[in-house]
């Protein structure tokens, strides 16, 4: 599967680069692909209830009212016409290339195998709520694709008599197939909406509305794609006849082709296979599961914080069960933990000044605890030389940080960077182990783990508990956030913050305001 994922990922980290020289990180379409998704959804809802209110479901009726639509009434339902089909076609391409993403970033093995499998059925689903939207218009383009669905139908051997005799002839058809469509293109859409809120379950605090900005560009220039490029029918139907040339849309029919010219067995096998491995894929191979976080009780005291910070709903606060002066204690679900280990960054007893106890923080991950992190700065720092010592911490998603151990830099590798307690920048820095320290992660508002880079940002800018002590001197401290692309980026950057370091007065102060995030932030580019 990585010979598939890699180049995927590659392109993905390319596409939102480019992406990121027009838009702030917070309105990289790639980045807000879901929340588009969502946004697309109620454009089409709220055009559809429109343009329902003009439509016929007559035989002869149908087409006529579009017609009247889209030219008598062109300035308001004719606009809503164009506005649903563009909305349509946004929303399968912000579905396939979130699906894809997905796929390429790795994130629907293990205990993300949920999200992938719910969202299997709301694809299909779409697309049969759009196929039967080309129905009702009942142009030629409509007459195609239900003689074509119809006869794709009849091949399989369970109805009793053939569906596509409905469209033999003019005769055959009467109104009641218009309000059968109709019935379906509501009830499916509603019938996804329910598996929606099925399929973001698992997910804390889901984006379901993109930012104010994206949205609005998102809808005006559908407005504009619709006022410049109207959608038009193809043509009254017309039963005695074959339709010659059609234009097709090739967002939701695609196959058509397919289905009218291959054998029955072949596209219905076909389906069905690539259905199952669909189905399949999250477990082919299955991820390597993980130790998942762990709770120890005698350093819990029930603060929350770890329950409000995990990114899937992994954690619980339950009455407590031990005995201890507490109120409530956490409780994690291994089948809903990824082991981010974003809760172990977010436990006030994660703290490596301790020294009169065993540092065990009241969650952890036991095969990468807080202990051996420790650890592992004290060994990266003992060699250092110099007063431009840096110490990187990156995590496995993002920049990398291999092969960075040279005379001056040291890095220390996370699960995500939202595993990394703010109090180890201060224990880094007022313990004199190196001059200064750099985080490295996943690109701005695209965290593998959804919420690590975003966290540590509130962290550092003292919004968010455990919150960086003001005592840090802000300017020896840098975080970039460039993605797994952006290793040139951090080259450059350690390289212009070891020069700074080494003209700064040896345990020098801040100069900066204590909590102001751009004074640390590396600016997002290209």
């Amino acid at each position: 599967m990585d010979l598939i994922r890699l180049p995927l990922r590659f392109v993905f980290d390319r596409a939102e680069r480019l992406l990121a020289l027009f838009f702030p990180p917070a309105w990289n379409p790639l980045l807000n692909l879901g929340a588009l998704g969502f946004f697309f959804y109620w454009v089409i809802t709220v055009s559809g209830i429109y343009v329902y209110i003009f439509f016929d479901t007559g035989v002869t009726q149908a087409y006529d009212s579009v017609e009247y639509m889209t030219y008598d009434q062109w300035y308001a339902a004719g606009v809503m016409r164009s506005l649903h089909r563009y909305a349509s076609d946004g929303l399968i391409v912000v579905m396939l290339a979130h699906i894809i993403r997905e796929f390429a970033l790795d994130r629907y093995r293990g205990v993300r195998w949920f999200s992938w499998i719910t969202g299997v059925p709301i694809l299909v689903m779409v697309y049969a709520a759009g196929i039967t939207g080309y129905w009702l218009v009942w142009d030629s383009l409509a007459q195609y694709v239900a003689i074509v669905t119809t006869e794709w139908f009849d091949r399989l051997p369970i109805f009793g008599e053939p569906i596509a005799r409905n469209f033999l002839s003019p005769d055959a058809l009467d109104s009641r197939f218009f309000t059968l469509m109709v019935f379906i293109h509501i009830a499916v859409p509603l019938i996804a909406l329910i598996l929606l809120w099925v399929h973001l379950q698992r997910v804390s605090k889901p984006r379901i509305n993109p930012p104010r900005g994206l949205a609005v560009g998102a809808m005006l220039s559908m407005l504009v794609l619709s006022l410049v490029y109207p959608a038009i029918s193809q043509g009254p139907a017309d039963l005695a006849k074959v339709p010659g040339t059609l234009g097709l849309d090739w967002f939701y029919l695609p196959l058509y082709p397919l289905l009218e010219n291959w054998p029955g067995p072949v596209t219905w096998g076909g389906g069905l296979a690539l259905l199952v491995c669909f189905c399949a894929v999250p477990w082919l191979p299955p991820m390597r599961k993980r130790s998942v976080a762990k709770v120890d009780l005698p350093n819990c005291n029930g603060c929350t914080r770890c329950f409000n910070d995990c990114p899937y709903n992994a954690i619980s606060m339950r009455v407590r069960s031990d005995g201890l002066p507490f109120e409530r204690e956490a409780v994690v679900d291994p089948s809903l933990c990824v082991a981010c280990g974003i809760c172990v960054g977010a436990c006030p007893t994660a703290t490596p000044f301790r020294r009169a106890s065993e540092l065990v923080a009241g969650i952890d991950l036991p095969d990468t605890p807080v202990a051996d992190l420790r650890e592992d700065v004290m060994k990266s720092c003992a060699d250092f030389a110099g007063n431009n010592r840096i110490l990187v911490f990156g995590c496995d998603h993002g920049v990398s940080v291999s092969g960075l151990d040279e005379k001056n830099v040291r890095a220390v590798p996370l699960r995500c960077i939202g595993q990394l307690p703010p109090a180890f920048i201060d224990y880094v820095l007022s313990k004199k182990l190196a001059d200064g320290v750099v985080l490295a992660g996943c690109s701005d508002n695209g965290c593998h783990a959804r919420f690590g880079t975003r966290w540590t940002d509130a962290r550092i800018a003292r919004e968010r508990d455990p919150q960086l002590r003001a005592r840090v001197p802000r300017e020896r401290l840098r975080v970039l956030w460039a993605g797994s692309g952006g290793r040139r980026r951090l080259d450059q950057l350690l390289k212009r913050f070891g020069e700074e370091l080494a003209a700064m007065p040896a345990g020098g102060t801040s100069i900066h305001k204590a909590g102001d995030r751009e004074n640390v932030r590396e600016p997002a580019d290209a």
